[in-house]
């Protein structure tokens, strides 16, 4: 039986060592770049039907029309989010996209872990610390047992978050359009009202676009804290900056962050960074930024390479 190609874009060193260990195992031939697709590479793509792509790279309308024209019917995204791709105008040009499924732990580890980080004061110790000042911190931290945690967005990561908090024993609210757990779903408004966290779990599109935005905020107690390790847009930063910085919001603790393109995964240590908005933030102890990274493990990037694989079988087979 003939080997089946799948063009791979945006392929990091890690990925790349284990898709070309997994893929003869299912026979599949791939063709792999780091560089992200783009009109001057989509010549990699001719000759396959699928192809892969990272969340990184902004897939333009016209690099759909490309891929279409080279024959690609079937694009699989090693993310869970769409919001880098135009999926109904894929569509039309006869192109199939699907996201790829995997651990939610990773996300879900690493929010728990952003949330007591939030919460107990843990940037302001770490920067007195590494200047060797030692004391205790003014505020004292808090317990999660103590607090009520609202979850927005209760799919698998969601889920997952949920799972944990109730180890922790936080009383737990939850909001989503089509529930899908046994959790105790309040309307919106309820939640941001009653939330001492709300963490943001939900997909990003239209509907979501600045789902917690100044008016969301108001509604929040005064000092909350909020944890992004979904997609930055869901949070309007303009609307989220001036409430840290009075003392509105407890504290963020940000893994994903508006405007983060072209920033994140680079080396800044040597170049300006033009973000106003990134720079005001990290210039306040009670926020919490990191590169999006939470879904970064051993075991989720195993299950992207497999996932991606089976994706383009199942649709080669079809």
């Amino acid at each position: 039986m003939a080997k089946i190609g799948i063009a791979i874009y945006g392929c990091g060193q890690d990925e790349s060592v284990l898709f070309r260990e997994t893929a003869p195992r299912f026979g599949v031939m791939p063709t792999i770049t780091d560089a992200g697709v783009s009109e001057a590479n989509i010549e990699l793509a001719f000759g396959n039907r699928c192809i892969s792509v990272d969340h990184k790279t902004q897939i333009t309308n016209s690099i759909l029309l490309a891929l279409s024209q080279a024959g690609v019917k079937y694009i699989s995204t090693r993310s869970i989010g769409y919001n880098h791709i135009n999926v109904k105008y894929a569509e039309s040009l006869g192109i199939s996209v699907e996201n790829v499924a995997y651990s939610p732990d990773s996300v879900a580890d690493y929010t728990l872990m952003l949330m007591l980080m939030a919460v107990r004061n843990t940037k302001s110790i770490i920067s007195r610390t590494d200047v060797h000042d030692f004391r205790l911190n003014d505020v004292r931290g808090k317990e999660l047992r103590d607090m009520t945690i609202g979850v927005i967005g209760t799919g698998r990561i969601g889920a997952a978050v949920m799972d944990r908090l109730r180890g922790f024993g936080s009383r737990i609210l939850a909001y989503d359009h089509r529930p899908k757990t046994s959790a105790d779903y309040v309307p919106l408004d309820e939640l941001l009202q009653q939330s001492d966290i709300v963490t943001l779990h939900t997909p990003l599109n239209a509907d979501t676009n600045h789902l917690i935005n100044h008016k969301s905020i108001e509604q929040m107690k005064h000092g909350a804290f909020i944890i992004n390790t979904a997609r930055g847009s869901l949070l309007d930063t303009d609307a989220l900056i001036p409430a840290l910085e009075s003392g509105k919001l407890g504290g963020a603790a940000l893994d994903v962050l508006e405007g983060e393109e072209g920033v994140f995964y680079f080396d800044y240590s040597k170049k300006t960074i033009e973000s106003k908005q990134l720079l005001r933030l990290q210039k306040l102890p009670n926020v919490v930024i990191t590169p999006h990274t939470a879904y970064y493990t051993e075991h989720a990037l195993s299950d992207t390479v497999e996932n991606t694989i089976n994706n383009c079988l199942k649709f080669e087979r079809r």
